[in-house]
């Protein structure tokens, strides 16, 4: 995984100014022997995973070590969210999920329910930030150089200047990855995987420790079924193997699709979080928000 294959080496930049170096050193050896036959797993150590010149227990300690740094500041953050009332929702997925345009079309629908706001992650670029913006909702873009996902301390220094409104739906729309993200709390109240069914139906069984990760799956672009080889109701036995809880939603963020069910599981759970909120006892069910329940 990404704490020790050097993904997170580079500057990290948030939209307001802030600019911060993750530059790691690794001692990297390259010698090895592989006995080659038909299949090399190298996920099956303690590590469960490889890194040139690092032995299992080694890949370990650096996981543990950057990951409970990360948990720290993911705590910092979840403390923040209660405190204000904030429902924060962690949006991943893979490159051209449609997660981007799946969140403007829950933006534009929702606007004026209840206070929103985005925290964009994406390699480079402010492209996806401009298009929250476009719909009226205030974004703030973190480009996470050569990183391949966010983390705790990087959505901390984003909320610093984004400063969303106490009883927000705070959407984090990660890096596209369905690997390192698992990994890295962020704070959030859920993790929602976005697949779309041009990526295959086994994606869960292939990238399993997100869809394990993740508390709902939106099966996006199921206008495209007619057109493809999709067997939904595999993919949908995939997910829960990996993750019997797991909630799915079918959607189209084109046609709108689904798009009232996850509305709902939004605005359920964002009340749930408000029940005996000091600051929002009487405001969690209001008439707008009952209209989607």
């Amino acid at each position: 995984m990404c704490t020790v294959c050097g993904c997170g080496e580079g500057d990290v930049t948030i939209e307001g100014g802030h600019e911060h170096s993750h530059e790691h050193s690794h001692e990297h050896s390259h010698e090895h022997s592989h006995e080659h036959n038909h299949h090399h797993h190298y996920g099956l150590g303690p590590a469960r995973a490889h890194a040139p010149g690092l032995d299992q227990a080694r890949m370990v300690q650096i996981e543990k070590d950057i990951l409970g740094k990360n948990d720290q500041y993911a705590r910092s953050n979840r403390a923040r969210f209660a405190e204000q009332g904030i429902f924060t929702l962690n949006l991943v997925s893979s490159p051209g999920s449609g997660k981007t345009t799946l969140l403007t079309r829950t933006l534009t629908d929702l606007k004026g329910k209840f206070p929103l706001a985005v925290i964009e992650g994406d390699q480079e670029t402010s492209q996806d930030a401009e298009r929250i913006r476009a719909t009226g909702v205030n974004a703030i873009q973190v480009n996470t150089g050569k990183g391949c996902h966010l983390d705790g301390h990087m959505v901390g220094h984003a909320l610093e200047t984004l400063q969303p409104q106490p009883g927000s739906v705070l959407f984090i729309e990660n890096v596209g990855n369905l690997v390192c993200p698992a990994a890295f709390d962020l704070g959030e109240a859920h993790k929602v995987a976005i697949l779309s069914i041009t990526e295959g139906e086994d994606k869960p069984i292939k990238y399993p420790d997100m869809f394990a990760a993740a508390d709902v799956m939106l099966l996006n672009k199921i206008d495209l079924l007619p057109h493809l080889d999709f067997d939904v109701e595999r993919c949908i036995e995939f997910a829960r193997r990996i993750n019997p809880a797991i909630q799915i939603i079918k959607v189209s963020a084109k046609t709108g699709e689904g798009m009232e069910q996850w509305y709902q599981w939004l605005t359920l759970n964002r009340q749930s979080r408000l029940i005996g909120h000091p600051a929002f006892a009487e405001g969690a069910n209001t008439a707008e928000d009952t209209r989607h329940a």
